[in-house]
C-alpha cells in the first residue's frame, strides 16, 4: 500500500557524515529549501561515520606514508600529499564557522589535539622519510614537522612503544603536533541535531528501495518506512550517500554515468585497549609501512583514540573480506551488483586483483595471536588479555575502467553526476569523512552551477579558502591558520609560536 506522494526541493540518502554536510552546506546557502533525509537505520552515523567503525584519523598526510611517492630519481613527490592535506583544512575552516556561528556549541565533542608520526625501521625505510620529511617540512601546511632516529628521543614521543625494544637496526620517526583525532559520529549526530532544529525532514528506518526519472525532470524516490508501508517521495535533486549502500542506487537510478562502475567490499578489524594505564602512555596517531602486497588502506597504525573524552588505543587495521556492502546489509550486496554492463569490468577486476585477494584470505584466516605479533611489531611488551578485537566499518572500493585498464581497482573517493546535476552518487573509502567538505563543495559546484556565483560570498565567508588553491599559494595558510586553531581549540602543546612565527613572518 503506497501513500499520498510527497515532494521536497534536495532528498539526502543516508545519515552519514557525507549528507551531515551537504545538508548543513545547503542550509547556510538556502535556508528555505525544503530538505529530507531518509536513514535506513534507527539514527544518524552507524555506518562507517560511526566512531568504532573508523580511526578517527584527520587525513591531512601528516604521518600516512602511502600518500608520498619517491620517484626514480630519489626525489619525493609530495602533490598528493598537499591535496589531502589542503582537503582536511577546507573540512576544518567549515567546522569553525559552524563553531563560531554558535551551531556547534563545543567542539572537544567530536575533535581533539593528538600528534601525528610516521615511525619506520630498517636502514632503506629511514632514509625514505627523511626524504619524506625534508620534502615536506618546508611547506606551509606541513610546518612544525620534527625528524628523529635518536631512540632516546623517540622514547620521549612514543615511551609505549619504545619500552622494552630490542633496537638492533636503524630506527626513525617524524612528529607533528598539529594532527587531530576526529570522531566523525559524534560529529555526524551534531550536524542531524543542527538540520533537525531548523526543520530538515530527518526520516530515520526509512529504507530507499527505487528511484526514477518522472516526466516533468522531478525524482521519484519508492520508501518502505518502519511500518512497512510503502512512501513515494519525489525532489528536484537526489544526493546518494549512503555509504557502501551507494552503489546498488546508484545502478538504480539508470543514469547512464552510473554504468560500467562495479564495487569491491574489504572490512577492516581493529585491536582495541581500553585499560586507561596504558592509554596515558601513549599520546599519538602513529603510522608504519604496509607490508609489501597489502592494498594502502592496511598501513598498520597505532592511534590514540578520543571518545566521549575518555582516550583508548587503537591498533590496525586487519583486512578482511565479507560480501556485504554495508556492516548491517546483506550477503547479496556482492553478487547483485554484478549487471550486465560492469560484468566484464569486474571479471578483469578479478584477474587484475589475484594478489589482492590471496591478502584478504589471509589476512581473514589470522589468528587472535598473529594479530598479535605484528601488534608487538608497535608495542612489543603487548599482552593478549589487554586488547580486543573490534569490527569496523565496510568499505566498498570502486572498480571501473581506466587509462590503466578494464577493472582498475580505485583507492579513494569520487562523485558520479547525472549530466543535468540533478542527482549525484558518493562512491569510494579513505580519506572519505576527512574530505568531506572538499567533496561536498564539488557536488555544489558540478549539480548546481547556476548558483554558484550567488552563493560564492557565502562560501568564502564558511570556507575562507575557498576558491584559492594552496598547493599553488601555499601563503594563503597565512589567513586559515587563525580561523581554525583558536575556535576548534586546537592549539597544541609546545610548538604553536614556532608555527605562528613562520606562517607570519
Amino acid at each position: 500500500m503506497s501513500t499520498q506522494q510527497k515532494n521536497a526541493d534536495v532528498i539526502l540518502i543516508g545519515a552519514g557524515i557525507m549528507s551531515a554536510t551537504l545538508g548543513a552546506l545547503l542550509k547556510e546557502l538556502v535556508p528555505d529549501w525544503e530538505i529530507t533525509v531518509f536513514e535506513r537505520r534507527a539514527k544518524a552515523g552507524e555506518e562507517s561515520s560511526n566512531e568504532w567503525n573508523n580511526a578517527g584519523t584527520g587525513h591531512s598526510s601528516l604521518c600516512e606514508l602511502n600518500y608520498t611517492v619517491e620517484r626514480p630519481d630519489g626525489s619525493m613527490e609530495i602533490s598528493k600529499a598537499i591535496k589531502v592535506n589542503e582537503e582536511f583544512q577546507i573540512s576544518k575552516q567549515f567546522w569553525s564557522y559552524l563553531v563560531k556561528s554558535n551551531l556547534i556549541e563545543n567542539p572537544r565533542d567530536f575533535i581533539a589535539p593528538v600528534p601525528h608520526m610516521s615511525f619506520v625501521q630498517g636502514e632503506e625505510a629511514v632514509a625514505f622519510l627523511k626524504k619524506r620529511y625534508k620534502a615536506l617540512s618546508s611547506h606551509p601546511l606541513f610546518l612544525g614537522m620534527e625528524f628523529s632516529d635518536d631512540p632516546a628521543k623517540l622514547a620521549e614521543w612514543i615511551p609505549l612503544m619504545m619500552k622494552d625494544r630490542l633496537v638492533n637496526e636503524p630506527i626513525a620517526a617524524t612528529r607533528i603536533d598539529s594532527g587531530t583525532d576526529v570522531n566523525f559520529g559524534a560529529l555526524t549526530r551534531i550536524l542531524f541535531a543542527h538540520l533537525h532544529e531548523n526543520n530538515v525532514n530527518i526520516r530515520f528506518q526509512h529504507h530507499v528501495k527505487d528511484m526514477e526519472r518522472t516526466r516533468d525532470g522531478l525524482w521519484e524516490l519508492k520508501v518502505r518506512n518502519a511500518e512497512g508501508t510503502i512512501e513515494r517521495h519525489r525532489a528536484k535533486f537526489v544526493f546518494i550517500g549512503g555509504g557502501g549502500g551507494s552503489l546498488h542506487l546508484l545502478q538504480k537510478s539508470g543514469i547512464p554515468e552510473g554504468k560500467g562502475i562495479g564495487g569491491f567490499p574489504v572490512s577492516g578489524l581493529f585491536m582495541v585497549c581500553r585499560k586507561p594505564e596504558l592509554a596515558s602512555q601513549h599520546h599519538a596517531k602513529v603510522y608504519g609501512k604496509a607490508p609489501v602486497g597489502a592494498p594502502p588502506m592496511s598501513v598498520p597504525h597505532l592511534d590514540t583514540r578520543v571518545i566521549d573524552k575518555e582516550e583508548s588505543l587503537l591498533f590496525g587495521p586487519f583486512a578482511g573480506f565479507s560480501p556485504k556492502f554495508l556492516k548491517f546489509g546483506s550477503v547479496f550486496d556482492l553478487i547483485t551488483s554484478v549487471k550486465p554492463h560492469n560484468l566484464v569490468t569486474m571479471l578483469a577486476a578479478g584477474v587484475k586483483n589475484a594478489a589482492l585477494t590471496t591478502y584478504l584470505i589471509q589476512q581473514v584466516l589470522l589468528s587472535k595471536e598473529k594479530r598479535m605479533d605484528a601488534l608487538r611489531e608497535f608495542v612489543p611488551n603487548a599482552k593478549n588479555e589487554d586488547w580486543d578485537l573490534l569490527m569496523a566499518g565496510q568499505r566498498v572500493q570502486i572498480i571501473k575502467d581506466t587509462a590503466a585498464g578494464k577493472g582498475t581497482l580505485q583507492f579513494g573517493t569520487e562523485v558520479i553526476c547525472a549530466a543535468d546535476g540533478s542527482i549525484a552518487a558518493l562512491l569510494g573509502a579513505s580519506p572519505g569523512a576527512s574530505t568531506a567538505v572538499s567533496v561536498m563543495l564539488e557536488v555544489l559546484t558540478r549539480c548546481f552551477p547556476e548558483h554558484i556565483s550567488a552563493w560564492e560570498p557565502k562560501l568564502k565567508e564558511m570556507i575562507p579558502s575557498y576558491g584559492v588553491s594552496l598547493l599553488a599559494h601555499p601563503e594563503a595558510m597565512h589567513d586559515i591558520h587563525d580561523s581554525i586553531v583558536q575556535p576548534l581549540g586546537l592549539t597544541p602543546e609546545g610548538g604553536e609560536q614556532e608555527i605562528k612565527t613562520a606562517i607570519h613572518p
